[in-house]
């Protein structure tokens, strides 16, 4: 026994043996050969996993061996009992064969996970973590929902002006957040604040919006910098870390403000405040990408107040951290542009015209990456231009002739005019007027001048900004030349045409009256200010020989005085400019090869200034009162007390011409006499009226008053009237006029 003994300790592992003593060795001998007799396979053997009579052996060997040794025993000692579980809970004996003092061993161990996780930002593993303690702070024990009330408010904004601390503001970013969480109806949150009330709503995010700004400034100990071109970033302050959870918190709940509001006074309110946090958003970049997108959509399709407020936040995150954010916004900001500016209306012009302007405004904060931009983007103008002009069919054209299209080469326009002189841009500018020239003469219909006017103003812009020279002036004269002003006009129009926010003209429109004078008028507009920027050119008169021979041609051709009085006008300034220069040209000392005396010699004459540019500052003065005063006609009349006028209904005027007329045409059944009856027109009776009945009705009153003044000369007998309709009375004064011939008239009465 003692050598068995021993070869079975040999056998065994440390945990085995360590778990062998608390079994009695004459219950170990008495199981092994039960076990040897019976030759049961461990790994085959059922498992038994809770009983009455092994739950404490079970919970202390805790390993496959003495489970299987217990097992052994029960199936021995009490066969009956193993039976009944096999066949009343087979699931309590499907216990997993498997060695569990190996695992046990390895659990004192470390080990290695199968795959690693990425590593992420520390903004995501702030909120993990944070979303950890509070998921496990709710399991253990359930949050108390208290309700937010004006009370509560008014202490915290009182404590929030005497000393800002952390807890004071985790509790009013808990609040704020549970009050955001209402307004996309998100229930699921569990907040630690329960917000029910309007007036509670509107008062806590009003407290937000005055005075957490002012909190957090005090509580994180920054100070503003004397230079205020350096921005001061609150992640330079100790005490950042402490509170960057709860800044996250309520940075969130801004942003997702901003996203559910649609009151325009209340997105200004908010995005004012917003851009007094931009500091903190750019401290946390999750965070500052949202806000982005909300400022993205409040500067495309905002208010007029909301668009300047998303400008300013934006370019304030530009100038700041240009190497982030720069590249993305402009990018996003030129496809909301291109986006928004598919329909132009005369409400939606201002806004696309602002759209322009602050977009230039961002390419300025760096030439660099504007040059990239713009080559991108202006080549992918050329390469529609191309294929319009290779393929020439009407999609490809709709490609180019298009409202996006033509505000993107005046958004480009407008970029290098402003940006002028630029090294880094000047390249851009022969390229850009290229694509403009053949935009114009990709389908050079009447049809489409309003579409060439457009471009010959952003050609106008880009030459009189950058000192190039663009010829424009033959694309307004051949408009001029095939228009033919003496034609009359087909149609006559109650409305004039709005060339600003017209591209294409229907063959309706080519007819009306309105096509022809708004066209001199534009032509008018054009060709004047083209030559104001060039009015101080040293070479004026040569560039104005052709406009002066051309507006000849037509003045000794039209006939037409309104047509004829504003280009005669437009003709003697052009010649007064040009004597004006040719004079002063003719005292110059210097030869045409010094280009530093020209140049000087011009910039002296802009400075004096022309005939030309002085009338055309004054005509600007006056354009741009007709232009507000068109804009507000709507208004004005609206504004004015016009009497309506009340159309009648048709039974009701059939009625009332039975009365007015009942008395004038009634006749006798049984008699020939003719008194009641119709003359021939151009023959007079006693009555001596006009039977012309095919005029209109409203006439018919005075032949009336007319008859009835003779009535009384006449007795007719009128016991039976029968009153006509107007209708009737119409078909019989034209159809029965044989009729009429025959009768007999009498001349004694």
């Amino acid at each position: 026994m003692a050598a068995k003994q021993k070869r079975k300790l040999q056998d065994l592992s440390v945990d085995e043996f360590m778990l062998s003593g608390l079994d009695s060795g004459s219950d170990s001998e008495a199981d092994e050969e039960p076990e040897q007799q019976n030759g049961l396979k461990r790994s085959n053997k059922p498992k038994v996993l809770e009983s009455n009579a092994l739950t404490t052996d079970a919970g202390k060997l805790g390993n496959a061996t003495e489970h299987k040794k217990q097992l052994s025993r029960l199936q021995d000692k009490d066969p009956e009992f193993y039976k009944f579980l096999q066949a009343n809970d087979q699931k309590l004996l499907n216990f997993d064969d498997t060695d569990s003092s190996d695992d046990e061993e390895e659990r004192k161990y470390h080990r290695l996970p199968a795959a690693l996780e990425a590593a992420s930002s520390d903004d995501d593993d702030d909120e993990e973590d944070e979303e950890g303690l509070k998921a496990s702070k709710k399991s253990k024990k359930a949050v108390e929902v208290t309700k937010v009330t004006d009370k509560m408010i008014k202490d915290w904004k009182t404590l929030m002006k005497k000393d800002p601390n952390p807890h004071l503001f985790r509790e009013v970013t808990q609040a704020f957040k549970a009050a955001v969480s209402t307004t996309k109806g998100e229930g699921g949150i569990q907040c630690r604040y329960k917000v029910d009330d309007s007036s509670v709503f509107n008062a806590l995010v009003l407290f937000c919006i005055r005075d957490i700004y002012g909190a957090l400034q005090r509580m994180l100990n920054l100070k503003p910098e004397k230079d205020q071109k350096k921005l001061v970033l609150p992640s330079s302050s100790p005490r950042w870390q402490k509170n960057q959870i709860d800044i996250k918190m309520y940075l969130s709940g801004v942003i997702q403000l901003l996203s559910c509001l649609t009151e325009s006074t209340v997105i200004s309110a908010v995005l004012q405040h917003t851009n007094q946090l931009v500091p903190y958003f750019l401290c946390l970049p999750k965070q500052c990408r949202h806000l982005v997108k909300q400022l993205m959509k409040q500067w495309s399709t905002g208010e007029e107040t909301s668009r300047v407020l998303s400008f300013l936040a934006l370019n304030k995150m530009c100038r700041h951290k240009q190497e982030t954010y720069l590249n993305p916004i402009l990018k996003q900001m030129y496809i909301s542009y291109v986006q928004n500016c598919k329909f132009t209306s005369p409400n939606a012009l201002p806004m696309i015209n602002f759209m322009q302007r602050t977009l230039t405004e961002m390419y300025a904060l760096d030439t660099q990456a504007s040059y990239q931009h713009a080559f991108i983007y202006i080549r992918q103008l050329a390469i529609h231009l191309r294929n319009a002009m290779t393929m020439k069919k009407k999609e490809t054209y709709q490609s180019v002739y298009n409202w996006q299209y033509i505000h993107c080469l005046f958004l480009w326009c407008r970029v290098l005019s402003t940006l002028h002189p630029s090294d880094v841009l000047q390249p851009l500018i022969y390229p850009l007027c290229q694509v403009i020239l053949g935009t114009i003469k990709l389908v050079p219909s009447s049809r489409y001048y309003p579409l060439r006017m457009h471009c010959c103003r952003a050609l106008t812009l880009l030459s009189s900004s950058t000192n190039t020279f663009v010829p424009v002036l033959p694309f307004l004269l051949e408009m001029l030349q095939q228009v033919d002003f003496n034609k009359k006009p087909g149609r006559m129009s109650k409305k004039p045409i709005n060339f600003a926010v017209t591209l294409k003209l229907s063959n309706v429109n080519l007819t009306e009256k309105a096509y022809k004078d708004g066209l001199i008028d534009q032509l008018y507009d054009l060709i004047l200010e083209y030559f104001h920027t060039q009015s101080s050119s040293i070479g004026y008169p040569e560039l104005a020989l052709p406009t002066v021979i051309q507006l000849k041609a037509f003045l000794k051709e039209c006939k037409v005085p309104n047509y004829c009085k504003p280009m005669r006008q437009l003709l003697e300034k052009v010649q007064e400019n040009s004597s004006h220069i040719t004079g002063r040209r003719q005292k110059a000392a210097f030869g045409v090869a010094d280009a530093a005396a020209v140049a000087a010699w011009e910039k002296q004459i802009q400075e004096e200034g022309t005939p030309l540019s002085r009338y055309y500052s004054q005509w600007k003065k006056l354009r741009e009162k007709e232009i507000q005063l068109e804009i507000s006609g709507k208004e004005r009349m609206e504004d004015l007390d016009l009497p309506e006028i009340k159309r009648r209904k048709v039974q009701e005027k059939k009625v009332e011409d039975k009365k007015e007329f009942k008395d004038l045409f009634e006749y006798e059944s049984g008699s020939d006499e003719d008194d009641g009856k119709l003359k021939i027109k151009g023959k007079t009776g006693r009555r001596g009226y006009d039977d012309d009945y095919d005029e209109d009705m409203s006439d018919m009153s005075n032949d009336e008053e007319v008859m009835g003044g003779d009535s009384d000369d006449d007795d007719v007998d009128e016991e039976a009237p029968q009153p006509l309709s107007s209708s009737a009375l119409i078909k019989l004064a034209e159809g029965d006029e044989d009729l009429v011939e025959d009768l007999e008239l009498s001349d004694d009465d």
